[in-house]
């Protein structure tokens, strides 16, 4: 049985950075198609990085471009989420997600793409 579990999310102010991780176990992981999604309540995940397998194509949603950054290594097992100039409505509950079949998935933020979560890490940045 494969686990996901992410950490790294406290309360910061606009401007601060973060840094999240995802520590997979149970399975590997490496090779497989990764993204951080996050959501606020009342509302549904959002996909905001995406990964692929070997880590050489990513793609980051339109609000995150630019301050965002995924990377992984597939080594450690480990997702990251590098988050730059955090604004208040980045403000959410961060979650990762792993396909357990495909290196690449065609709809990156499509949660029915992946096959395991996290619990979440609250992210709140204060203006």
């Amino acid at each position: 049985q494969g686990r996901l579990v992410e950490s790294g999310g406290r309360m910061v102010q606009a401007g601060d950075s973060l840094r999240l991780s995802c520590v997979a176990s149970g399975r590997t992981f490496g090779g497989y198609a990764m993204s951080w999604f996050r959501q606020t309540p009342g509302q549904e995940r959002v996909g905001v990085g995406y990964i692929n397998g070997n880590g050489q194509y990513t793609v980051l949603a339109d609000a995150v471009k630019g301050r965002f950054t995924i990377s992984r290594d597939i080594a450690k097992e480990t997702l990251y989420l590098q988050m730059n100039s955090l604004q208040p409505e980045d403000t959410a509950a961060y979650f990762c997600a792993a396909s357990a079949y495909y290196n690449h998935v065609s709809e990156l933020f499509s949660e029915s793409s992946y096959d395991y979560w996290g619990q979440g890490t609250q992210v709140t940045v204060s203006a």
